[in-house]
C-alpha cells in the first residue's frame, strides 16, 4: 500500500505519517515547511519527504502519476482562521484550488484510487446554537478559512458522487498532544497554555473564557483517521471529537491542577469571527467502532509530561 500525505510534516500529518508505517504503508509526504517541521517525522528514513507548495501543479501532478497512491490524506492547508481573515486569496488558493486541481488531474488522468480523504474542520459551523454539532447540521461559515474548508468538502463529496472516486471528508474539532507548536500563529490553545504553564508566561485569554470546545487528544485522531481507512468510509462526512463541551476557564482550570501551579492571565477582547460553542455529535464515527480513549484530564496529563521530558532534555 502506497500513501501521500500533503501536510504531512505538521502537527497531525506527522503523526499519521508515523501510525501509516507502523502499518507498513510506503509514505510519501509534500510539504512547504510554512507551519511544519521535518523533525516531527519520527521515522524519517522509512519516508519519502518533498518539500514542496501542493499549489505547484505540475509536480504534483507528475508525483501522482509517477506513484499512483492507494490513499491520499489531503491535511496541507492554512490553519488559522485569524491568518486566513489577513491572507484570504492565498488561503483560498492552499484550502480550496489545490485540493479541487488534484482531483480533477485524478479523474482525468483516471488514476486508480481506494481513498481521498479530506481534512475539514468544525469551524464551519459556526456560531448557530444547535447543539451537539452533526455532519448534517446547518452551517454558517464565519472566515475564509471556513468558508473554504466546507466549499471544498462539497467539492469533494460532489467529485466521489459523479466520478465514483472513494472520497470521504472528515472536520477535526480542537486536536491537541505532542507536536505543537506554540509559538506558530496557527497553534491551539493548548499548545500556548502549556507554554504559558512551563515558562511562566502570561496567558492571553481572548474574550470572557465561557466559549466552549471539544477536545480531542492526537492519538485519539489517529485512530479515527485510521479507523475510517480500513473501513473504507467513502462519500460521507465524518465529525473527529470527544464528543464533550468544555468550557475555556474549565480548561484552564484542569490544566492548572495537572502542572501543579496557577497561571497568570492577561484578560482581552473576543476575537473576530470565533465560535462561541462547539460540540460534536460523534455517532457516525462511533458506528464505525470509535472509542475515545482519552479523557481532557489524561490527555493533559501526557502533553505535560511530555512538554517537561522535552525541556528537561533542551
Amino acid at each position: 500500500m502506497k500513501a501521500l500525505v500533503t501536510g504531512g510534516a505538521g502537527f497531525i500529518g506527522s503523526h499519521l505519517v508515523d501510525q501509516l508505517v507502523k502499518q507498513g504503508v510506503d509514505v510519501v509526504v509534500v510539504d512547504d515547511l510554512s507551519m511544519g517541521n521535518v523533525d516531527n517525522i519520527k521515522n524519517q528514513d522509512a519516508v519519502t519527504i518533498y518539500i514542496e507548495d501542493v499549489r505547484n501543479e505540475m509536480f504534483m501532478q507528475a508525483l501522482l502519476q509517477k506513484e499512483k497512491f492507494d490513499y491520499i490524506y489531503f491535511l496541507a492547508a492554512v490553519a488559522s482562521v485569524a491568518d486566513s481573515i489577513e491572507r484570504p486569496s492565498e488561503t483560498h488558493e492552499i484550502n480550496h484550488n489545490a485540493v479541487l486541481k488534484t482531483l480533477e488531474y485524478i479523474r482525468t488522468a483516471k488514476l486508480p484510487l481506494k481513498q481521498f480523504l479530506f481534512t475539514s474542520s468544525a469551524a464551519v459551523y459556526g456560531n448557530l446554537p444547535e447543539l451537539p454539532k452533526k455532519e448534517d447540521s446547518r452551517v454558517s461559515p464565519l472566515s475564509p478559512y471556513a468558508i473554504d474548508k466546507y466549499a471544498t468538502e462539497r467539492y469533494v463529496l460532489a467529485y466521489g458522487e459523479l466520478y465514483d472516486l472513494p472520497t470521504v471528508c472528515v472536520r477535526f474539532f480542537n486536536v491537541y498532544g505532542p507536536g505543537q507548536n506554540p509559538s506558530s500563529p496557527y497553534s491551539g490553545v493548548l499548545s500556548i497554555l502549556t507554554d504559558c504553564l512551563e515558562n511562566n508566561k502570561p496567558f492571553t485569554l481572548f474574550g470572557d473564557g465561557s466559549q466552549t470546545r471539544d477536545f480531542i487528544y492526537i492519538e485519539d485522531v489517529i485512530q479515527a483517521l485510521w479507523l475510517i481507512t480500513i473501513k473504507a468510509a467513502h462519500h460521507q462526512v465524518f465529525n473527529i471529537a470527544n464528543g464533550r463541551e468544555l468550557a475555556l476557564n474549565d480548561i484552564i482550570k484542569t490544566y492548572e491542577m495537572v502542572a501543579g501551579h496557577e497561571l497568570s492571565i492577561n484578560r482581552t477582547e473576543g476575537r473576530l469571527g470565533e465560535v462561541k460553542r462547539s460540540v460534536a455529535d460523534i455517532s457516525k464515527l462511533v458506528k464505525l467502532g470509535y472509542v475515545a480513549d482519552w479523557s481532557l484530564e489524561s490527555g493533559l496529563t501526557r502533553y505535560w509530561e511530555g512538554a517537561e521530558y522535552a525541556a528537561s532534555r533542551s
